[in-house]
């Protein structure tokens, strides 16, 4: 669910199975839920679904990593059951109908080139994708105040300075999805903040406003929040150029995420509960309970938690979590104070991307999105916890900050820190996080997994990392069952 990253790269901006698993199969399948698609257009469990007490695995939360864990392990026969919080599936990602169009209100981009997994499963599913218009005008801030850039001149100038923030990135990040490979130079550099590494710098006043909002946003509102090595992990999985950087924020899947979402889904056929938040897990005598706060308690050989980890520390777990998953719950990973807002506007500055700078307007980010019958859709980011991001007047004085304008028709926005089964946004690792976290925090207790995009030894953050880290903990869940 990240911001839209800058659009650095110019020229891209101006244009088999044992008789066992067989015999696991048919018994799962004579107990799978039925599916049946909601106006939403995500697959939801039809009301005469079978119940049952026992499973092989039970998987919480159902998101990206958690539908990707049940899928793989419907394909080696076990019986799953998928318990989700919410009234709906996806997690973090959310398609959604605003203004006559299809919406995200959580993650959106990918980027088959350099996210495998996304990659393979699109290919899998035979699911296209649609590429984004570029802006036609650009607002950035400057030492005097907000200033029109032409597209290519700004964003050529922000990816040069950020060619810089990243320099050694090649070899610290060796291998970007093995991140403590070179865990010799890895130590020192997540010490840092992107403050720290900013102010390393020498950079003019110019350059540091170039960069500032969006290291802040990124972070959780201040720079100094997130991890140097947070961000530039990802540019190192974009292969350590503006291009491909520019690339992780340009496609979008076909259909929306719930497209690919619910081809997993489909063919997975887990039992699944909507509405039904889980309170604890308990481990005894070779089993694991799992209770919902309705009181419903199911057991199974293997359990998966698939929510983020800010939200383990809301479940009752006997014994209790490890160090690692205790100590990334009660720092939080995903950004507590992130919000993503769709505007329905007009403006005479047509389709413009406005960034502001560090500490200035409560919206950092406004990029433009689809023409709609009354004007168009922008897509907005705030990490300001003062701004109401219903309040037209509220978000039109925000954007005014950043130097462009909007006549506003609607809105529609989601406080993702202030969700109860998401309790924070994208994923931005802290400084020593890193380090002091991995690999411990992705390895399971027992047979108890843990999956979430929070902690992809990859693209922490995005889908592909979801889908990375939920089809490892099928496999650490289901050893030995």
């Amino acid at each position: 669910m990240n911001p839209e990253n800058s659009r650095t790269d110019a020229a891209d901006q101006v244009r088999q199975h044992s008789r066992r698993s067989i015999l696991r199969a048919g018994a799962a399948l004579g107990a799978a839920t039925a599916l049946s698609v909601t106006a939403s257009g995500l697959l939801a469990p039809s009301a005469a679904a079978e119940e049952q007490i026992s499973y092989d695995v039970i998987v919480v939360g159902a998101g990206y990593a958690g539908i990707s864990a049940a899928r793989d392990l419907r394909a080696q026969g076990y019986r799953v059951l998928v318990l989700e919080a919410r009234n709906r599936v996806g997690g973090r990602t959310w398609t959604d109908t605003f203004a006559g169009h299809t919406v995200e209100m959580g993650g959106t981009w990918v980027d088959p080139a350099s996210q495998p997994h996304v990659g393979a499963e699109l290919t899998r599913y035979g699911i296209g994708l649609v590429e984004d218009q570029a802006p036609e005008r650009t607002f950035l801030p400057t030492p005097s105040g907000p200033q029109e850039f032409a597209p290519a001149q700004g964003f050529g100038n922000l990816g040069l300075v950020y060619e810089r923030i990243f320099e050694g990135s090649p070899q610290y990040f060796e291998r970007p999805f093995e991140p403590l490979y070179r865990s010799d130079l890895i130590g020192p550099k997540d010490k840092l903040s992107l403050r720290d590494r900013l102010n390393q710098m020498g950079l003019t006043p110019e350059e540091e406003l170039l960069v500032n909002g969006q290291t802040a946003v990124y972070s959780g509102g201040s720079s100094s929040s997130g991890a140097l090595t947070m961000l530039a992990q990802w540019w190192a999985l974009s292969g350590h150029n503006n291009a491909g950087w520019n690339n992780t924020m340009r496609y979008r899947i076909a259909g929306g995420t719930a497209a690919l979402l619910n081809a997993m889904l489909n063919e997975a056929q887990p039992v699944l509960r909507l509405s039904t938040p889980v309170t604890s897990v308990t481990q005894s005598g070779g089993r694991y309970y799992v209770t919902t706060q309705a009181g419903r308690s199911y057991q199974a050989l293997g359990v998966v938690v698939a929510v983020p980890a800010n939200v383990w520390q809301t479940i009752k777990f006997s014994p209790a979590l490890p160090a690692a998953q205790t100590t990334a719950t009660t720092q939080g990973i995903g950004v507590k104070t992130g919000t993503k807002l769709w505007i329905n506007a007009r403006s005479a500055k047509g389709r413009f991307y406005a960034q502001g700078k560090e500490g200035g307007s409560p919206i950092t980010m406004v990029v433009p999105d689809k023409y709609t019958a009354e004007g168009q859709l922008y897509i907005a980011f705030s990490t300001d916890p003062n701004l109401d991001p219903n309040n037209a007047t509220q978000v039109r004085a925000a954007v005014q900050q950043l130097g462009a304008d909007l006549d506003i028709v609607s809105i529609k926005a989601h406080r993702w820190g202030s969700d109860p089964f998401a309790r924070g946004g994208w994923a931005f690792r802290k400084p020593g996080q890193l380090t002091s976290l991995y690999p411990a925090v992705t390895q399971p207790a027992g047979r108890l997994a843990f999956a979430s995009g929070d902690i992809a030894n990859g693209w922490s953050g995005y889908i592909d990392g979801a889908i990375e880290s939920g089809r490892r903990a099928a496999r650490d869940a289901s050893v030995g069952i």
